[in-house]
């Protein structure tokens, strides 16, 4: 872990860049309308991940500033153990070297076009992004069997909520809060490294804070 000036240091650098990113989704845009709407996104996901950073340096400062995860993770409106999750610097027993936590890029972005796509049928499209375990489990009509099922419990799917990126083993899994016009459910994607669907869950809040 940094020391403490260091880690201010990086939350300096990351809030610098995070203002140049709000700069960027709020300059004026060539082309037609679709376009620039599809250029707004683009920017408006990179100004995320800059934010995301701000918020990793930020934790970094405090845990120099012996800030607790329990602490934290109040500050944070979650768990400690979920903070740590996303946030913690955990050192491999069996090598001494720190782990790695790097998540897949775009890895939020591609867990919210698969809910949106199960929303509007595709089941096709969503079955050709997984690997060879998954297709072997949930074939496409099954997976339609499934998505069904679900809008029978809580309705209608009326649209996603912020996805929560975090890195487990070897899989780098996203947690997306989804809305029906009966309840609210915690969609759930791990993706491997290649970027293929390893495991694809669809959870009740409780189950998925669990």
């Amino acid at each position: 872990m940094p020391s403490f000036e260091a880690a201010v240091a990086d939350l300096d650098r990351a809030v610098r860049g995070l203002a140049a990113g709000v700069d960027l989704a709020g300059a004026d845009l060539p082309g037609d309308g679709q376009a620039a709407a599809f250029a707004r996104i683009h920017d408006a996901l990179e100004v995320r991940r800059r934010a995301d950073r701000v918020l990793a340096a930020a934790v970094d400062a405090a845990r120099e500033a012996d800030g607790t995860w329990q602490q934290i993770g109040d500050a944070l409106g979650t768990t400690r153990q979920a903070a740590f999750q996303r946030f913690g610097r955990p050192i491999d027993p069996r090598t001494g070297k720190q782990m790695d936590r790097a998540t897949l890029d775009g890895a939020d972005a591609g867990a919210v076009e698969i809910f949106t796509a199960l929303a509007a049928g595709g089941w096709d499209a969503v079955f050709r992004r997984f690997d060879a375990t998954m297709a072997a489990a949930l074939p496409a009509a099954k997976l339609a069997d499934t998505w069904a099922t679900v809008v029978d419990t809580v309705g209608a799917y009326e649209g996603p909520g912020e996805p929560f990126v975090r890195r487990q083993g070897d899989h780098t899994v996203v947690d997306v809060p989804l809305a029906f016009e009966a309840g609210d459910l915690t969609g759930r994607v791990a993706f491997a490294a290649d970027g293929q669907v390893a495991g694809l869950f669809v959870l009740n809040p409780e189950a998925a804070a669990r």
